[in-house]
């Protein structure tokens, strides 16, 4: 333990973002980073408590209770109390491949189920984590570690997210040969293509990638498996063969007037904007533009307020994001929301905050749902009808909408993206490999084994449990790897 007192002698505290009028005149990431005595005051604040829950990784109703990749929480906030720097990374990285990313966008179950978090605020564990790995490049620690012998054993990864990433380290720490496949023009999945850069510096991406093919991983990009290789020819071609592909397929919304044109997908919108700014700065044009326009985000997650933030910058005219559920309370309902579980209170995300700078109120609008598109005399849409609803669960929990009457309302729109969710992996290479899947349309391969209904073929991530956090995606990496180095050798060292 730090100290016995430091969660009642210091306050929590949290860098201040960069302003929000200012930030949305670019595209740079809106975080700023305390220094060291800062980091080691928050890191004192840390109980190293008997049950330390924020390193369970556990899912509950709600959410995540903990870290999905049990991260040593503890152990490396004191490590910063005590200035011990480069053992804090060693120790970081123990756990976790990628800190670079969780500490960025990553939601912090930890800091939800932190023990101090039950009688006050809890540790700012997600920015000592940053902290922790920023350091250890800014130093030189991180530096690329091939392995000393290969096995002769040849892996292909399917997908370069967070998933396949993580999987094809540990599975070269093993010493095998590596190649992971990607589709896109650049390596990430969606940590390049589908998280803002404001959020995640495509530049901390590549930072990483390259680090890995320094240590003898294989990239392959412009590659889709299923139709530029055949699944078939890939499994004949290697060793085992892990998907990690993940949930891609967008879910629709069965609106009238969908057909409109100005209405969008919100990945082709965010995708098409940050491929147009990583190749020309946002000068070649090919990306959808908000400008001017008066714009509705349909759903209320995060892919939905990343629409908000992306509007934002391209100085849209207006922006409204809608949201079927009912509006958070200002503090936790311990009834039915108890510590542990991920705390469901009402808070301003970076969008939202740029959002309510901007415009004067909080662009969401809560318990709202969509009735109809109308269009102008181009078919272009002009506007939405909505009317509000209450929302509740039947006995088998079972979401049911009610309509309010005397609610409706239309609004002016320019255009609308559809944020709703996914509905599970595209279906291109499980048709080929006829793998069966889940209830979901998810790959059906069971959690900790990892292996599908056909040989050699391993799958996790998104692609196996459907739409997650970036840090579950490690996990599933981290231990898919572990379940095929165990195939190809018999045994593993792998955590």
């Amino acid at each position: 333990m730090s100290t016995p007192t430091g969660f009642m002698d210091y306050k929590r505290e949290l860098p201040a973002d960069r302003s929000p009028l200012e930030r949305i005149k670019d595209w740079d990431e809106f975080h700023k980073h305390f220094n060291s005595d800062q980091l080691r005051t928050q890191g004192a604040r840390c109980m190293d408590c008997g049950t330390p829950y924020c390193h369970t990784g556990i899912e509950m109703p709600g959410g995540t209770s903990g870290c999905p990749v049990n991260n040593l929480i503890p152990e490396w906030n004191n490590l910063i109390y005590r200035g011990l720097w480069r053992e804090a990374l060693d120790r970081l990285h123990k756990t976790n491949n990628f800190p670079e990313f969780t500490g960025r966008v990553c939601p912090a179950p930890c800091e939800g189920s932190c023990t101090v978090g039950l009688i006050g605020d809890p540790v700012t564990i997600k920015t000592i984590e940053q902290s922790i790995i920023d350091k250890g490049f800014e130093e030189g620690w991180v530096v690329p570690q091939p392995p000393l012998v290969r096995t002769g054993k040849r892996v292909a990864v399917v997908g370069s997210g967070p998933a396949g990433l993580a999987c094809a380290a540990q599975l070269n720490k093993a010493g095998h040969s590596v190649t992971v496949f990607e589709r896109a023009d650049r390596i990430g999945g969606l940590l390049t293509y589908g998280i803002p850069t404001m959020k995640l510096d495509k530049k901390i991406v590549q930072r990483r990638v390259d680090l890995l093919e320094a240590e003898g991983i294989q990239f392959t990009t412009n590659t889709e498996i299923g139709k530029d290789v055949s699944a078939d020819q890939l499994v004949s071609d290697f060793d085992a063969v892990v998907l990690c592909g993940g949930a891609t397929k967008a879910r629709e919304v069965e609106i009238e007037g969908r057909d409109l044109k100005g209405i969008h997908l919100a990945m082709d919108y965010l995708n098409g904007t940050i491929k147009s700014y990583l190749d020309s700065n946002l000068e070649d044009g090919n990306y959808i533009s908000a400008k001017d326009k008066n714009v509705i985000v349909i759903g209320g997650g995060d892919t939905g307020t990343d629409c908000v933030a992306t509007a934002l910058r391209h100085e849209c005219k207006s922006v409204t994001q809608f949201g079927t559920h009912a509006k958070a309370p200002l503090e936790r309902d311990q009834a039915s929301n108890p510590w542990p579980q991920f705390p469901n209170v009402y808070t301003l995300d970076y969008a939202h905050e740029e959002a309510r700078a901007l415009y004067g109120e909080d662009p969401r609008q809560f318990s709202v749902l969509t009735k109809k598109f109308v269009g102008d005399e181009n078919g272009n849409v002009k506007e939405l009808h909505t009317v509000q609803i209450q929302r509740t669960v039947d006995e088998t929990g079972r979401r049911i909408y009610t309509e309010i009457p005397g609610t409706e309302r239309v609004w002016p729109a320019d255009l609308v993206f559809i944020a709703v969710g996914f509905e599970g992996p595209e279906n291109t290479i499980i048709s080929q490999l006829n793998l069966e899947q889940d209830r979901r349309s998810n790959v059906k391969a069971k959690y900790g084994d990892y292996r599908t209904s056909v040989d050699k073929v391993f799958a996790a991530g998104d692609m196996r449990r459907g739409q997650s956090l970036v840090v579950w995606a490690i996990n599933e990496g981290r231990e898919a790897a572990r379940e095929v180095d165990r195939f190809l050798m018999g045994t593993t060292m792998l955590p």
